[in-house]
């Protein structure tokens, strides 16, 4: 079998909802054993952010959100605000290497959990700590989703259609982006911390802000504004760089994009649109001209691919090189036969709910391939397994734990 990149380390995941979650999974997908920790009887909130639900059953706490960002995982369910909770808490801490939360500043504080609590006893340990706006700074304490990170962190003023448009006006991504690429963020952050502790012995904080990390992904919007000191306008569905990138209309109502920014790229497009006049056009004939006048060239371009249906388009521009695709929906990218090639709808088999259908890790790795993929789990899954396996306990303790509310 082969080795898997993260194979021996383990992780405690204390985290709900999605930023966090998804760092997790990462880490599972990529050989860590992650212990999901959730509240008795209730579990992560995500769990009944549906519909859907797996069967459709609410009652079972696997909504689609949910199973989203929990795969590679073993759920226990422990009531760590008691003293024999936080003491089982304590005890897996002892055998791990990355410990993930996500609760506002102060909270795992009032349980003596935060991380100046741990850091003497466990020095190796990453505590990795997802919050809305960090640790430190006025806003620390307030609540916050990704909405409200798009909003201020400037995302959805360069999102939308363009002012003078029907429909302008800041958009929010239909995606949870800013959730999405925090979790990106901190899973890298966590392997980092790894290998600074694999060279040095010391453990560190994480301290990972949902809104630091929306504004950094804003890349080269800020830094045009930095630059500039001019604010980008909306741009809809045109790319802020060169131009043509940009979706198109065609005669069908279907939607292309094509992206023919460089000089052989644009002339390459026009002859294959059949507008060769357009290359030599003083307008149009160099990169920075196309910027300067994007407001006269798209027209030109709309008003061309109006004229045949997407196929057609699709069909000229990839025999000319140019870079091109149909505007699908997630149905469509599901099915296309490249997606489907790459292999990245998995099924992943439960004992008891049956095949998970799910999207697989994106990156292919020559000599730690991603192959494992064990379903997400129903609440408190593995906590007898966990509780008996790791920390030896007998199963009449567990059985009391159980009865008691710890478990």
């Amino acid at each position: 079998m082969e080795q898997q990149a993260l194979a021996g380390i383990r992780v405690l995941d204390l985290s709900r909802i999605l930023a966090a979650p998804l760092a997790t999974q990462m880490l599972g997908d990529l050989g860590a054993d992650v212990i999901k920790v959730e509240r008795p009887a209730v579990g992560d909130d995500s769990r009944q952010y549906g519909p859907p639900f797996l069967g459709q059953d609410r009652s079972g706490g696997m909504s689609a959100f949910y199973l989203s960002c929990n795969r590679n995982k073993r759920s226990i369910t422990v009531d760590y605000t008691t003293d024999e909770g936080k003491e089982i808490l304590l005890r897996l801490l002892g055998g791990s290497d990355v410990l993930v939360e996500n609760f506002r500043p102060g909270v795992l504080a009032k349980y003596g959990l935060a991380y100046e609590d741990l850091r003497e006893r466990f020095p190796r340990l990453i505590y990795c700590s997802v919050t809305g706006f960090g640790q430190t700074g006025p806003y620390r304490h307030r609540p916050g989703y990704d909405g409200i990170f798009q909003a201020l962190s400037g995302m959805m003023s360069v999102s939308g259609l363009p002012d003078g448009v029907p429909g302008a006006g800041p958009m929010k991504s239909g995606l949870s982006l800013i959730d999405i690429l925090t979790g990106l963020y901190t899973g890298t952050s966590i392997l980092a911390a790894l290998r600074h502790r694999d060279t040095s012995g010391s453990g560190q904080q994480l301290d990972v802000s949902l809104l630091d990390c929306g504004v950094a992904s804003i890349s080269h919007y800020a830094e045009s504004f930095l630059v500039s000191g001019e604010a980008p306008p909306r741009r809809g569905n045109g790319g802020f760089g060169g131009i043509p990138s940009q979706a198109f209309e065609c005669a069908d109502g279907k939607m292309i994009f094509i992206v023919a920014t460089t000089n052989p790229q644009f002339a390459r497009a026009c002859q294959a649109i059949g507008h060769p006049e357009l290359i030599s056009d003083s307008r149009f004939d160099s990169i920075a001209a196309r910027i300067e006048n994007r407001t006269e060239l798209l027209p030109i371009l709309e008003s061309i691919f109006a004229g045949k249906e997407a196929e057609y388009w699709i069909g000229v521009l990839e025999g000319a090189d140019v870079p091109v695709g149909p505007v699908n929906d997630i149905r469509a990218a599901l099915a296309d036969e490249q997606v489907q090639h790459r292999r990245l709808r998995i099924d992943m088999e439960h004992g008891v709910v049956g095949d998970i259908p799910g999207v697989g890790f994106p990156i292919k790795m020559s000599e730690t391939p991603v192959r494992r993929y064990s379903a997400p789990p129903t609440l408190g899954e593995h906590t007898t397994e966990v509780l008996q396996d790791i920390l030896g306990m007998s199963p009449a303790v567990v059985d009391e734990l159980r009865a008691g509310g710890v478990v």
